[in-house]
């Protein structure tokens, strides 16, 4: 099933991959384990521009653990106790707008 997860942080790991760290929820790390495929959308809303960068995950990374985890708790809640960082291995880089655009390589 597609999900969506949101992160508001993202940084160049390399010259072909990225980190993405955010508090995911459990879904998104389960979804991660059947399927590595992602796409990341980077967009500015003012100005309308962005990429949208296609690739696999190739590392699930804990960052920070909540004070008082509960291994019981984030098995069952859909609230996260873990900030994840992954790392995506960057395959291919599309322009992106929120306005009608082509998603076909020039």
């Amino acid at each position: 099933m597609p999900h969506l997860a949101a992160a508001a942080q993202i940084r160049s790991a390399s010259e072909d991959r990225v980190a993405v760290s955010a508090w995911f929820c459990p879904g998104t790390v389960a979804n991660l384990e059947q399927n590595r495929r992602i796409s990341l959308v980077v967009w500015d809303p003012l100005s309308d521009r962005g990429y949208q960068l296609l690739g696999e995950v190739v590392q699930v990374e804990e960052a920070s653990i909540m004070n008082g985890f509960s291994p019981e708790a984030e098995k069952r809640s859909s609230i996260p106790q873990i900030e994840r960082r992954l790392m995506v291995q960057v395959a291919r880089i599309l322009a992106f707008s929120h306005a009608p655009h082509s998603d076909l390589e020039e």
